[in-house]
């Protein structure tokens, strides 16, 4: 078993499913923005939006948070992920997947916003989605999840330091995926 896979769980709370759809075209969503990834400008290949208690910069990024109070769902939501997980979170970057031609690159959410060990949950809401794990240093061992709609996915302890993630591409792929995900940020 990877040292990674122990530092999750997944499970599929039934409120989770109940979540309709049309919900999510209520977010503010933003444009396809830029990101800055190992020195170069890139088009994000999603689209974000970013609830919270304060701003967020990532890949160069800086993200303003909408208040808690214009999206009653995501706090709804927050309450039932804190509740499964024993943790608390204070901001929540939402990604919009328009079909399987958007992804989300090889990365780690180590910024320095977070504890050095930071629990980032992932919900899921759409169409399933492979979530591939990498070692960190090219060590050997990769891991693949299929994230189904109303999946809760937990990365806590030294997965962020020992592991990276992506969602990748998935040609052919129309249908849509709504992933939110929770963070403590540390002021």
């Amino acid at each position: 078993m990877f040292q990674a896979a122990q530092n999750r769980k997944i499970t599929h709370p039934e409120c989770f499913w109940r979540c309709q759809r049309s919900r999510w075209y209520r977010l503010q969503w933003l444009s396809q923005g830029r990101v800055r990834v190992y020195g170069k400008v890139h088009d994000e290949p999603r689209l974000t939006c970013y609830c919270g208690d304060q701003s967020y910069t990532y890949s160069g990024k800086t993200m303003i948070p909408l208040p808690w109070s214009e999206i009653p769902v995501l706090q709804q939501i927050r309450r039932l992920v804190q509740k499964a997980t024993g943790e608390t979170f204070n901001s929540v970057l939402c990604n919009r997947y328009r079909s399987g031609e958007d992804t989300n690159g090889w990365h780690a959410d180590n910024e320095k916003v977070y504890d050095p060990q930071p629990t980032i949950a992932s919900v899921t809401f759409g169409t399933e989605r492979d979530f591939d794990l990498r070692q960190n240093g090219g060590r050997p061992g990769k891991l693949r999840i299929r994230l189904a709609h109303g999946s809760l996915l937990v990365m806590s302890g030294s997965t962020q330091e020992q592991w990276q993630h992506t969602l990748p591409r998935r040609k052919g792929l129309s249908a849509e995926r709504v992933n939110l995900t929770f963070r403590r940020i540390v002021f």
